[in-house]
């Protein structure tokens, strides 16, 4: 059976309940704040602009990671086919 909801319908809510209710919207709130805060302290900071050095730098270290990464998968591949001989007795 299903129950009416009316202007005499109540409902029971403990104080803890409440009391999480209410700690969790004022740190959701207050989150929202601070956040405001950070974008617009964030629009007032100068554009850092990426130096040539830098640029060099950061192109020059992920060229090795890929040829680094590249050593490490023929390493894997030999290994892999050594187990592989192992296994099926080549």
């Amino acid at each position: 059976m299903s129950k009416e909801l009316s202007e005499n319908t109540g409902f029971n809510i403990s104080i803890k309940t409440l009391i999480a209710i209410g700690f969790g919207l004022s740190t959701i709130i207050g989150m929202w704040f601070m956040l405001q805060a950070d974008i617009a302290e964030a629009k007032t900071l100068p554009k850092q602009e990426v130096t040539k050095v830098e640029y060099e730098l950061k192109d020059e270290l992920i060229r090795k990671s890929v040829l680094q990464t590249e050593k490490d998968i023929q390493e894997i591949q030999k290994t892999l086919e050594r187990i592989e001989d192992r296994i099926y007795d080549r």
